[in-house]
């Protein structure tokens, strides 16, 4: 065991069923003069216009950017910011799934600090604290309440691209599964599987040799002891409840169990950073235009495939967090589960075109920052090979060892 942790989270992280109602007390503490970012569908909805009868109850000002849209488009966020820059906020809070959470960072970094978000994509480039930052997730998936990620959508770049920075981590996470209640079966499953997803690449991240500096020159250090606690129960929970959730979105204990696994799933992949899977999707989701969830839980269980050999203890570590007897049983029972929630088993059922395969190996072992962070290093004829698997369902394409 190598003795090195770290944690980067919010300030406060309240979690349980009605915690939404807090969110007046906890923004009072950061503010009065508060813009809410959210959607066109949640701002008009019953529960998010109860929330904003509570924060002016409690003598806050308030503003509503309803502005934002899938994947978060540059030219959205930049509209958004200046369009709110003359109401001067003391506070963000962002309110909705994670592309408003992602749109909430980027408007209070923008507020903050000028500029456009192209200036600030990559690592540790956010100069300074943005203005205090709730986030209240109403979806279970992405952790942007806890991360320090803030993804986008550039017209200028095929991929989505990032900002990374612990000054974008929101001061306060309110988590509250209840607002998860009425979220639609395909979406529970597309973001209950992300989830999954980053939890399982946190734990099965290199392992980096630790030094002073490390997280400091690294956002996405690898994984380490903390991470692989958070991940792990992450894990548990989301064996445990996503199938429930996606069958009975009434059950408030899937609903629960589905939203904490999510959230710790963040705590942990926030430090330790994803791999090959996320690579991959960017591309893929570009050619595809399918959701982020759907395309790194399709292809996760042949990345797992891949790194089988280099991963045997952190596979025998989940298969006794799903309740199963053998580490051989891990990656089977992973495919499963997602096949059974609604994700597409292959590349060829996602849509990929077979002669964009080529395309995708290159443009994945491009993205440097998370193949880096793959336990197996992939070469280019390894990534086809990885890439040909996933577009046939082939999960016995990688038995050599590393």
């Amino acid at each position: 065991m190598t003795a090195f942790a770290t944690i980067r989270s919010p300030r406060e992280i309240l979690f349980g069923p009605g915690q939404r109602h807090v969110l007046a007390a906890v923004a009072r503490k950061l503010g009065r003069r508060a813009l809410i970012v959210t959607d066109t569908r949640l701002s008009s909805d019953g529960t998010f216009l109860a929330l904003m009868d509570e924060l002016r109850a409690a003598d806050l000002e308030l503003q509503v950017e309803d502005s934002t849209l899938p994947d978060v488009p540059v030219a959205s966020a930049i509209a958004a910011a200046e369009a709110q820059r003359g109401f001067a906020p003391e506070l963000v809070i962002g309110i909705g799934g994670g592309s408003c959470l992602d749109m909430a960072k980027c408007v209070a970094l923008l507020l903050t600090h000028g500029g456009r978000p192209q200036d600030y994509f990559g690592e540790f480039l956010v100069p300074g604290p943005v203005l205090p930052l709730i986030a209240v997730p109403t979806t279970a998936g992405t952790g942007s309440e806890v991360t320090p990620v803030a993804v986008l959508s550039d017209s200028e770049r095929t991929l989505k691209v990032g900002i990374s920075s612990p000054h974008l981590i929101p001061v306060a996470a309110i988590c509250d599964p209840e607002l998860t209640m009425t979220c639609p079966r395909g979406l529970t499953a597309i973001a209950g599987a992300d989830a999954l997803t980053h939890a399982i690449e946190a734990f099965t991240a290199i392992r980096r040799t630790p030094t002073p500096l490390l997280a400091q020159e690294r956002v996405f250090v690898g994984k380490n002891l903390t991470s692989d606690h958070f991940a792990l129960r992450a894990i548990a929970l989301l064996s445990e409840g996503l199938e429930k959730a996606c069958t009975d979105g009434t059950d408030a204990t899937a609903r629960g169990k589905v939203m904490l696994g999510a959230t710790l799933a963040g705590l942990a992949f926030g430090v330790a950073g994803t791999a090959a899977a996320h690579a991959i999707q960017y591309p893929i989701g570009a050619l595809t235009h399918t959701a982020h969830g759907t395309g790194v839980a399709c292809l996760m269980p042949y990345v797992m495939a891949w790194n089988a050999p280099a991963i045997g203890p952190e596979l025998a570590e989940i298969a006794r967090a799903m309740g199963l007897s053998q580490a051989e049983q891990v990656i089977p029972a992973i495919a499963a589960l997602f096949q059974r929630i609604g994700i597409p088993a292959t590349l060829r059922d996602l849509g990929l075109a077979e002669d964009r395969l080529d395309w995708v190996a290159e443009q994945s072992l491009g993205i440097a920052r998370l193949m880096q962070n793959n336990p197996r290093p992939i070469t280019p004829a390894d990534m086809r090979a990885l890439l040909r698997a996933a577009y046939a369902g082939d999960l016995a394409f990688a038995r050599s060892p590393a």
